[in-house]
Parts: structure tokens; C-alpha cells; sequence
């Protein structure tokens, strides 16, 4: 038998950075991002021979154990292995594991914590543990960023397995998704005028992440005043869009970039800084980097008929435009009987 699992990636418009410790517990945090239809895919195929075979095909590694040896964490697939772990896989029967991202690790679009999302989804599905939405997202954000110890926020795992334009909130010990009712023609504009373009490059946001919240625990000002207005704007951007204010979102979309550019002196780059200058330069009203900075993904807003030119400027400096629409599915898992 076959258990497939599948769940999108997202984009943050504001608010990303509220939402990584200690922040939440100190402060609150909050965000407002959206799914998209570019996926991370799983499948978990049943077997009895006391074997864990996983393929990755987004890092081109196989992984092959007997189900009684020990999962070492060695820097190859470690992401599997906790995951595995932690629901006690390797004392199974046995079974073969392929995975799959339309987006590489450090793009930006919260892939690796999606990809988690999609473990927990089918392994919980393999060990039959009935799980709420809540409890997937919180238990592969545990599995991540505690079991595994990698850097990083909170939103990606919620949005991943809630899927929808959603306001998240960072409440200390809470987490609450509010999704929110956008009328379809502001989202059919926001894809009409919204351009993603892939700079070229991923990263490694640990040492971003790392700079940002030590310049929160020593309460730099510069970095603290980001952060709080940064909260304020991801506010102010949930009404204009249930309000249909979508040149006043693209405006506040610049004001976050400035914003978060404040939290570290690494979310930015020379590359980064000409691309976005660029993009304003020749029409956009707006923009950011859609995850913790140094790479990945750009976002701009764009009136419709300036945002050619936009695209075109980007891919001359070496972007990649990335076409996309809203996805508001989540988490899916089924289940496939083989013939």
C-alpha cells in the first residue's frame, strides 16, 4: 500500500521574524502569508522487509537501513531521520520513502519545513495516530527546530499544513491560524500583479537567523523598532486587503522590506539591493525577500502593465521568473492500493 502526501509552499508578505524565539514568548508575533501551488510531495510505500529504504530527489541521496539500526545524524537526510524517530519508524516492518519539493532548501518558500509537514503527515498515517491540523503543524515544528536544532520561525510549518491566505499569531505558547475570506476578485489582481522571481542563489539562514535574534536579546534598538513595526504592518496589511486597498498593500509590502532589513545586516546582499532597486526603478510599488534573507525568492508588487518591464529588468540582472497562483488546500494525505 501506498500513502502519498503532498503540501504547499508559501510566501510571507510581513510579520516573518516575529514568529522565531524568543520573540513570541517576549513580545508576540504575528504574520500574514499565503500558500501557493508549488508543492513538496511525499510517498510512503509499506513493505515487510525490515528495511528503510528513502530517496530524496531534491539532494540526488539514497539512504538504505535494516529497521533495528540506529539513525545517526551525520548530515545527510538528518530532516528524515528525526522525523522517522520520532514516530518510532525504524521498529516497523519496514518501508520505502520517496520525497520530492518544487523548490530547493533555502529558496525562501519555507520548502524545508513543508517537507517536515509531509513526513509527519505520512508517518502519522503509517503508525495510524490521529493528529489535528495543530498538532501536525506543532509537532513538525518540534521535530525541526528542537529535536534537530535548525534555526528558524514558526509560520512555515502552520501555513504548510493549513493551507489559504492566512494572519498567524505567536502568542507565547499559542499559535492561532485566522484564515482570511479575500474576495476572489482581490486575489485574482494579487496574482495578476504579484511577480516571484528566484534570484539564483539559495542560503543558509542560520547565521542570519542566529545575528537577528541576538540583536533582540541585546535589545538593539534598531533591530527591536523593525520588529515591532514590522507586527504592526502584517496588521495593517490583513485590512487594506479585506478592505480591496491593493496599491496601499504594495506600498507596505516596501515599508516591510525596510523594516526587516533592520533586524540583521545579513537579510540583504549587494546582488539583493540592486535587483530590488531595479524593480522599483522600473515600476514596482513594492517588494521583499519571501523568507530569512541572503537568497532565494523575491516578491514584487507590480501595477499589471508596468510589471513586464519589471520581469524583464530582473531576468537581464540574472532572475528567474516563477509563475504561481494561491493554493488553499494544506496538508493532504491518501491512500493508494497497489494492483
Amino acid at each position: 500500500m501506498f500513502i502519498r502526501a503532498k503540501a504547499p509552499l508559501r510566501i510571507s508578505f510581513a510579520g516573518g521574524g516575529t514568529d522565531i524565539p524568543p520573540y513570541p514568548q517576549i513580545e508576540e508575533g504575528c504574520v500574514i502569508c499565503a500558500t501557493i501551488n508549488k508543492y513538496a510531495y511525499g510517498s510512503l510505500r509499506t513493505t515487510t522487509n525490515h528495511q528503510i529504504n528513502i530517496k530524496s530527489l531534491d539532494f540526488n541521496i539514497f539512504l538504505h537501513c535494516k529497521t533495528d539500526e540506529a539513525l545517526l545524524y551525520n548530515g545527510k537526510l538528518d530532516l528524515i531521520k528525526a522525523a522517522i524517530l520520532k514516530f518510532e519508524g525504524n521498529k516497523s516492518q519496514g518501508f520505502d520513502l520517496f520525497l520530492h519539493s518544487d523548490a530547493p532548501p533555502g529558496s525562501g518558500l519555507g520548502s524545508s519545513s513543508t517537507m517536515m509537514v509531509i513526513l509527519v503527515g505520512l508517518l502519522k498515517e503509517y503508525k495510524k495516530i490521529p493528529l489535528t491540523d495543530y498538532e501536525i503543524a506543532n509537532l513538525a515544528y518540534i521535530i525541526e527546530r528542537q529535536d534537530l536544532g535548525i534555526k528558524g520561525g514558526m509560520q512555515d510549518q502552520y501555513a504548510a499544513t493549513f493551507g489559504g491566505f492566512n494572519f498567524i499569531e505567536f502568542l507565547g505558547d499559542r499559535v492561532i491560524v485566522n484564515p482570511l475570506r479575500i474576495s476572489q476578485d482581490v486575489l485574482n489582481e494579487l496574482e495578476h500583479n504579484l511577480l516571484l522571481c528566484y534570484t539564483g542563489k539559495t542560503r543558509v539562514s542560520d547565521n542570519i537567523i542566529n545575528d537577528q535574534v541576538n540583536r533582540f536579546k541585546m535589545r538593539e534598538d534598531e533591530c527591536v523598532s523593525g520588529m515591532k513595526r514590522l507586527k504592526q504592518i502584517a496588521v495593517e496589511m490583513k485590512n487594506v486587503l479585506l478592505r480591496r486597498e491593493l496599491n496601499k498593500f504594495g506600498e507596505l509590502l516596501y515599508e516591510a522590506w525596510k523594516n526587516k532589513k533592520k533586524m540583521s545586516g545579513k537579510i540583504s546582499n549587494n546582488q539583493i539591493d540592486e535587483m530590488y532597486d531595479a524593480a522599483i526603478k522600473n515600476g514596482a510599488i513594492g517588494g521583499k525577500i519571501t523568507g530569512a534573507g541572503g537568497g532565494g525568492y523575491m516578491l514584487f508588487y507590480c501595477p499589471f502593465e508596468k510589471k513586464h518591464r519589471v520581469a524583464k529588468v530582473l531576468k537581464e540582472m540574472g532572475g528567474i521568473i516563477t509563475e504561481f497562483g494561491f493554493e488553499f488546500y494544506g496538508l493532504q494525505t491518501w491512500l493508494v492500493n497497489e494492483n
